[in-house]
């Protein structure tokens, strides 16, 4: 009996001095293909630039936009690629600057403050084509960037609202938009946070004046963007 008893507690020990003494190996498996930042999504304040005389923007202006962007690194440590995308855009703009028709042609008038509402939105696919530099690794999320592009946008629909004390006038459609905007870009920040900028670079009027001069707006939105893997 002794000698079994023995044998019992000999085994016991060895067990537990095994299972003390065994290390768990647990391996990582390396992304070497891994891509950065393929959704985004970007608040904005829209301001007008080259404003005809007598015209302010006295409101907050927002815009927001938000896509899809194909993340292609073109180095081997993947820190610095192109990302060509699709995306959508809402943009508003308030200012004083009224819309009304003359039968069915657009008329335009810098008024005084005897309004309650004047407003113009566009809503845009875009195309954006960016160049990124990035200080990310396959396994950190917290980096610095910079992504600088060039954005091309269809207008897809436009809305005019002037409401007066007495009235509402309403124009969508308006042909003397440009259906083509197109402009430059820059994203620039750490981890979520990302200033943004965009430039555009030509009118958003085609052909539109009035009774005193041409109006050759161009926009110039400053926000942030966030990115999403």
């Amino acid at each position: 009996m002794r000698f079994f008893l023995k044998i019992f507690l000999l085994f016991s020990v060895i067990n537990v001095f095994s299972q003390n003494s065994v290390d768990v190996v647990t391996t990582k498996k390396i992304d070497s293909l891994y891509r950065e930042d393929q959704f985004y999504f970007g608040f904005t304040l829209n301001t007008l630039q080259n404003k005809p005389t007598g015209l302010t923007q006295n409101k907050f202006s927002p815009g927001v936009s938000f896509g899809f962007l194909r993340d292609m690194p073109i180095n081997k440590k993947r820190t610095i690629a192109i990302a060509p995308g699709l995306g959508f855009a809402i943009n508003n703009y308030n200012q004083n600057l009224a819309v009304t028709l003359n039968n069915t042609t657009p008329v335009y008038e810098v008024i005084s403050t005897d309004y309650r509402k004047n407003k113009i939105s566009h809503f845009l696919v875009e195309v954006p084509l960016e160049f990124r530099w990035r200080s990310s690794t396959y396994e950190s999320y917290k980096f610095w960037r910079i992504y600088g592009g060039f954005k091309l946008g269809y207008l897809l629909y436009d809305r005019s609202v002037y409401d007066k004390s007495n009235s509402k006038i309403i124009v969508s459609n308006n042909k003397d938009f440009n259906k083509m905007h197109y402009g430059a870009y820059l994203s620039t920040g750490y981890n979520s946070l990302n200033v943004y900028v965009y430039y555009g670079l030509n009118s958003l009027f085609k052909t539109a004046k009035t009774s005193t001069e041409s109006i050759d707006m161009n926009a110039l939105n400053i926000g942030i963007m966030f990115y999403i893997l």
